[in-house]
């Protein structure tokens, strides 16, 4: 059985939906069979696969209406990879769910009978911590944390470990802290290599080596509706999210440790290592010409 992530973070504008969307798009490309389920109203997840997300049926169909699934799962562009799509309707579900028992469990209930069908369930979760994040944490195994590298963005975090504690105490023992991707880093800057010493500091031995850094071709690939390796493959953040997929398939036991080397690291004052600049290296000699 595969396992389920939802990607959350409450703070607007970290890279939760740029990281899903990419790092979906390259595990899928490895080989492995991916669901992304889009619970966020505004829909970018479901924008950025080139999906209309005016369509008829959506993912409140499901939360709201206990439709399965598996009855609006499509395909995308990517082989592999699935897409349950949102819609602005989901914008209300949550005062639609309010008075409904076991509110914070219908997610889990309808993700149980096709979580078996793929390797990962990856859930982009809406910016806040309402009752729609509350379900995606309670039907997740774990949750992942992109992290920007700005000051700003440490103050939601103890919050948020905050709620995960009590997801996991009162509704789901079972979730735990995937890991915290640091996004949007900046080498130039002293500021991201102080909050990427924080966050390792303070998330010891929970935080990605792969970090994001701060990419334009990122930013315009949802604009044509494509993932970062169908718009620029050989893009400094198309290869970042390359490593992270080869990254979190090595620490999963799907891959040997042979078979991933394009991590690029920073040192402790977030500087690149020599060992982060070799591998860089080695990364840009070795990615693949599209």
């Amino acid at each position: 059985m595969g396992q389920t992530i939802a990607c959350a973070n409450q703070k607007g504008g970290v890279g939760k939906t740029t990281s899903v969307v990419n790092l979906a798009s390259y595990l899928a490309l490895s080989g492995e069979r991916v669901l992304v389920l889009d619970l966020d109203p505004q829909g970018n997840a479901t924008s950025g696969f080139g999906v209309d997300r005016t369509r008829d049926r959506s993912v409140y169909d499901a939360v709201v209406d206990a439709v399965s699934l598996a009855d609006l799962t499509i395909s995308t562009s990517v082989p592999g990879l699935d897409l349950v799509p949102s819609s602005i309707a989901l914008a209300g579900a949550e005062v639609e769910l309010a008075p409904l028992e076991q509110r914070e469990r219908r997610l889990a209930r309808l993700i149980q009978p096709i979580a078996p069908s793929y390797d990962y369930v990856l859930i982009d979760c809406p910016p806040s911590l309402g009752l729609l994040t509350i379900n995606a944490l309670t039907a997740a195994d774990s949750v992942l944390i992109p992290i920007q590298c700005e000051y700003y963005a440490l103050e939601g975090l103890g919050q948020l470990l905050a709620t995960v504690r009590l997801v996991r105490d009162h509704l789901n023992p079972r979730l735990e802290v995937k890991g915290a991707l640091l996004t949007m880093f900046d080498g130039r800057t002293n500021l991201s290599g102080q909050v990427a010493a924080d966050v390792r500091r303070n998330l010891e031995g929970r935080v990605y080596d792969t970090v994001i850094p701060r990419n334009v071709r990122l930013s315009e690939a949802p604009s044509h509706g494509l993932p970062i390796h169908a718009y620029a493959p050989a893009s400094p953040g198309a290869r970042a999210y390359a490593a992270l997929a080869q990254e979190l398939r090595r620490r999963d036991g799907h891959v040997g440790p042979s078979e991933t080397g394009q991590v690029v690291s920073e040192g402790r004052n977030g500087r690149r290592t020599k060992a982060g600049r070799r591998r860089r290296a080695t990364a840009l000699q070795t990615a693949p010409a599209r």
